[in-house]
Parts: C-alpha cells; sequence; structure tokens
C-alpha cells in the first residue's frame, strides 16, 4: 500500500497539473471506486461539475483537493489506485474507473485502481480539512506536528513499537516499509515495548521516521511493481536505499549479519538481528 511518500509524490504532481483547472465533467466507470460517497455516481459528478480545483493536500496516507466551493475531493489510493494526468487522446487504461475533463481542454485526471480498494468521494465543507480524516493523527512532516507530544504518547503506548508506528490515531503516514526502515536506522527492534523506550531513544526514532520519509519523497517513494507511479506514469526508487524491508538474507548494510524476516500483522517485518536487539 502506497505510504506517506508515495501518496506526497501524487500530491506534489496533482499541484502541479491539476490546480486552478475548472471541471468540466466527472465520468465514473466503475461505482465501488466512489463506494464512500453514498449518495452515488450522479450526484458525485453533478457536485465536481464548474468547480475550480484550489489546492492539493495530504495528511498521512489521504489526499484531498480542495474546491472553489469549499467542498473537497477526498482520496485513498488503497493497494493499487493512480491518479495520472493523460492526455485528451491517451488510451483508456484497463482499470480507467473515475475520468475528469478540463474546461481548458487540458490533459484529464484519471483515477486509474487495478484492485479496487482505493477510492474518492466529494467531503461537503472540507476544503480545509475532510471531516472525513479528521480522526486521523498528523503526519510527522506536517508544521504543526509536535514532537515532545508525539515521544510522549509513544512512550505512553502498551504495545510494540512497530505497532505503534503503524497507529494511524498517533501517527499517520507511516506504513510497513518506512517502519522497517526507521527501526533499522534508530537500532530499535520494532518488537520492543513502547513504553520501555526512553525519552532518547524515542525522539531518535521519530528523527529517523523523519529522515527516512523526506528521503523516500525526493527518491520519489518506493516502486517495488508497476501499481505504483507518480501522475506521470513513472515509478519511484527509494528501493535502491532500503537497509532493511524486503531484504531477508542480504548482509546488513551496517554489521554484515544476515536480514531476518518475521511474520507482523498478516505482513513482514525485516530487521537486523544483531543491530536490532529484542531485548
Amino acid at each position: 500500500m502506497p505510504e506517506l511518500p508515495e501518496v506526497e509524490t501524487v500530491r506534489a504532481g496533482l499541484e502541479q497539473w491539476v490546480v486552478g483547472r475548472t471541471i468540466k465533467a466527472v465520468e465514473v466507470n466503475h461505482p465501488r471506486s466512489i463506494r464512500r460517497h453514498v449518495a452515488g455516481a450522479r450526484d458525485f459528478a453533478q457536485l465536481l461539475k464548474g468547480r475550480t480545483i484550489t489546492a492539493a493536500r495530504r495528511r498521512g496516507k489521504f489526499l484531498w483537493l480542495p474546491l472553489d466551493s469549499s467542498d473537497a475531493i477526498v482520496g485513498h489510493l488503497g493497494m493499487s489506485g493512480q491518479m495520472l494526468v493523460q492526455p485528451r487522446t491517451a488510451p483508456d487504461e484497463k482499470h480507467l474507473h473515475i475520468r475528469f475533463d478540463f474546461t481548458d481542454r487540458g490533459p484529464q485526471l484519471r483515477f486509474v485502481d487495478q484492485r479496487t480498494f482505493g477510492g474518492l468521494a466529494v467531503s461537503i465543507g472540507g476544503a480545509e480539512l475532510p471531516e472525513e480524516i479528521a480522526h486521523i493523527a498528523k503526519d510527522p512532516l506536517e508544521e504543526s506536528f509536535v514532537d515532545k507530544e508525539f515521544v510522549e504518547s509513544l512512550r505512553r503506548k502498551r504495545t510494540g513499537v512497530k505497532r505503534a508506528l503503524l497507529d494511524q490515531t498517533l501517527i499517520s503516514g507511516v506504513g510497513n516499509i518506512y517502519a522497517d526502515e526507521a527501526l533499522w536506522r534508530a537500532r530499535i527492534h520494532g518488537n520492543r515495548p513502547s513504553d520501555e523506550l526512553s525519552r532518547q531513544a524515542a525522539q531518535r526514532l521519530l528523527g529517523e521516521v523523519k529522515a527516512v520519509l523526506r528521503e523516500a519523497i525526493e527518491a520519489g517513494g518506493t516502486s517495488f511493481d508497476a501499481l505504483y507511479v507518480n501522475v506521470n506514469g513513472e515509478s519511484g526508487y527509494f528501493e535502491r536505499g532500503l537497509n532493511a524491508y524486503g531484504r531477508e538474507g542480504l548482509p546488513c548494510h551496517r554489521c554484515g549479519t544476515p536480514i531476518k524476516r518475521s511474520t507482523f500483522m498478516n505482513r513482514s517485518s525485516f530487521y537486523c538481528p544483531r543491530c536490532q536487539k529484542e531485548r
């Protein structure tokens, strides 16, 4: 699933290509892609016709496009969602579910989703912050994120530290890949109880979370297959710099010990058994 760096890469592309443009028409080809818009496809399209996109914003793994109506298009990419900017003459993608045409007759915005776990909806009055995502914690790259509050909340949690990093009500945008990378950099095992972390260790971990997210954004995110791409259909290349995730059996870049993999919440964790002691 796309994490903060991948979603931020898409947001930046939308800011470049669709902000300031007025929607002429919306075509919905798959009802599942607007399942969170309970009024249905016709209402979705009518609410957007004639509206101008005024910004492109993100919180954690969610995107939203504020409109001049004070509403917003809010979306989640799910496992395979893509927001593509395509010439109007480009052939339809196989899994094209939503198409936006603009009054300037320029490139279309297309929502493509092979697995249909993602989707879009109109958030009424949601331009500033959609109500649908208001419960999600601030992400660590937001200006209003308060490091001290996160550190203290993390140390109060009575759970494994990796599980805490994936808790979107504590900190948003951090998923499996970047949690493993930050934990490797901080030399902390993911199963270590978060309430046993010293304040210094928690601060160090947060610093590594921010660093790995920023580096991944600079690299355009992590693409292990063709499903994650930016708005121009290009893959990210941060996988070249991964130290833990996906490297089972390969030598740790720090000490040479083979990276291990363990099962975690129906997915995998990757760590160095020498650098990241569980106890």
